[in-house]
């Protein structure tokens, strides 16, 4: 999955903010909680206001992840909840 989503902070990171939260790092559990971690990989699409828009869990094909990044950066704005 790595090579996946940092081929796509690549491409969407001027655009998108990529954030990673290492499951190791005590540090992060607030967040992990906040957001409902609950298994590596587990991904987020937030607002700018930090409303989950999105959420995929497991390994998922590039197209599954794109698409709402794609959609993000083509509108010039976030997405609405």
């Amino acid at each position: 999955m790595a090579p996946i989503v940092h081929g796509l902070e690549e491409q969407y990171g001027d655009r998108v903010d990529f954030l990673y939260l290492d499951i190791e790092d005590a540090g992060t559990r607030h967040a992990r909680e906040r957001l409902g971690f609950e298994a590596t990989p587990h991904f987020f699409l937030l607002s700018a206001q930090g409303v989950v828009l999105g959420a995929w869990q497991g390994v998922r094909p590039r197209s599954v992840l794109e698409s709402p990044l794609r959609e993000v950066s083509a509108s010039g704005r976030p997405l609405s909840p």
